[in-house]
């Protein structure tokens, strides 16, 4: 089964992208599923790299690094990397500048899709 999860939420400050990666590299744990995950607005910023957080406190970068070790591919939208001044170099070596073409194509592609 194939899955699209979606994340509007910045990574800080409310625990939806937290959850959805959590979501997310569970699913793609279990036999015969594919997952894609596209980060918009706010969720952008879960790409980036070189995260700080608190000991203790969870990181989206971490995350990111599980999701690529179980064959997640994640899009970032551009327009929102743009608006947000995230550079392509800045991205998690997981994540891709996307377009909102290839969101619309794996909307197709999906069985079920998850908005966080």
């Amino acid at each position: 089964m194939k899955f699209l999860v979606i994340v509007n939420d910045p990574p800080y400050g409310t625990e939806k992208a937290y959850n959805a990666f959590r979501q997310a590299n569970a699913i793609a744990g279990k036999e015969d599923t594919e997952v894609r995950v596209f980060l918009i607005a706010d969720a952008a910023a879960c790409a980036k790299v070189n995260q700080k957080t608190p000991n203790g406190y969870y990181n989206l970068e971490k995350m990111l690094t599980v999701a690529k070790r179980k064959g997640v591919v994640i899009g970032v939208c551009g327009s929102c990397m743009d608006a947000r001044g995230i550079s392509e170099e800045e991205l998690h070596e997981s994540a891709h500048k996307s377009t909102m073409d290839e969101l619309a194509d794996w909307s197709i592609w999906a069985d079920k899709m998850i908005s966080y």
